[in-house]
C-alpha cells in the first residue's frame, strides 16, 4: 500500500513594527499560541527585526493568520484582530501620506480621522459596524465586508478634507439604506 503524498506546507514571512511584536505575543505567548491554534499554523518571531514567518498547510487560515498578523502590525488590538476569523469580516489599509501635501500634514490628517477626544473615530465605528485604527501613517479597517466600503469612504473623504458634518450624514443614511435592504 502506497503512503498518502506529502501535505504541501504553505509560509508568509512579513514585517511588523517592532513595538507591536509584544502585542503579537502577548502575556507570557498567550496571543501567539491561540492564533496558531486557531489558524491551524506555526508563528515564528524574529524580535531584533520584527520578522514574522507564518507557516501551515491550510492556505485559506495561513492567509487569515497572516492578515490577523498585519492588524496586529498596524496597531489593532488582537481580540479585535482576530474578528477576522469570521466569514464576513475583511481588513483593509489606508495610506494617510497619499492625502498629504507635505510630512508635517501627516500628523493633521491623522487628528481629522481620530478628532477631538477619539470622537470622530468612534462616530464612524459606530455608524459603520468597521473597528478603526490610526497608527503612524494608515488608518486600518476591520468590519463587516459590507460595511468596509462605507466606512472606507468616509475616511477617505476626511482625509481628503470634507467636513465631518457632511460625511456623518453620509453614513447615517447608508446605514438607513441597509436597514432597508433587510
Amino acid at each position: 500500500m502506497a503512503s498518502p503524498p506529502p501535505l504541501e506546507e504553505f509560509a508568509y514571512e512579513l514585517r511588523i513594527p517592532r513595538e507591536r511584536i509584544a502585542v503579537l505575543i502577548g502575556p507570557k505567548g498567550e496571543t501567539k499560541r491561540a492564533l496558531e491554534a486557531e489558524t491551524k499554523s506555526k508563528i515564528e518571531i524574529d524580535s531584533e527585526e520584527g520578522e514574522v514567518r507564518i507557516s501551515g498547510e491550510d492556505a485559506l487560515l495561513l492567509y487569515l493568520a497572516r492578515e490577523i498578523v498585519r492588524a496586529i502590525g498596524r496597531g489593532f488590538n488582537p481580540d479585535v484582530a482576530r474578528l477576522l476569523l469570521r466569514q464576513d469580516y475583511a481588513f483593509e489599509i489606508i495610506p494617510v501620506q497619499e492625502f498629504a501635501r507635505n510630512a508635517n500634514d501627516i500628523e493633521r490628517l491623522r487628528g481629522r480621522v481620530i478628532g477631538e477626544g477619539g470622537k470622530s473615530r468612534r462616530t464612524i465605528e459606530d455608524l459603520t459596524d468597521v473597528q478603526l485604527c490610526v497608527f503612524g501613517k494608515t488608518v486600518g479597517l476591520i468590519g463587516p465586508a459590507e460595511s468596509l466600503p462605507d466606512a472606507r469612504r468616509a475616511v477617505e473623504s476626511l482625509l481628503s478634507g470634507s467636513p465631518h458634518a457632511h460625511v456623518y450624514r453620509y453614513l447615517e443614511k447608508r446605514k438607513k439604506e441597509r436597514r432597508l435592504q433587510l
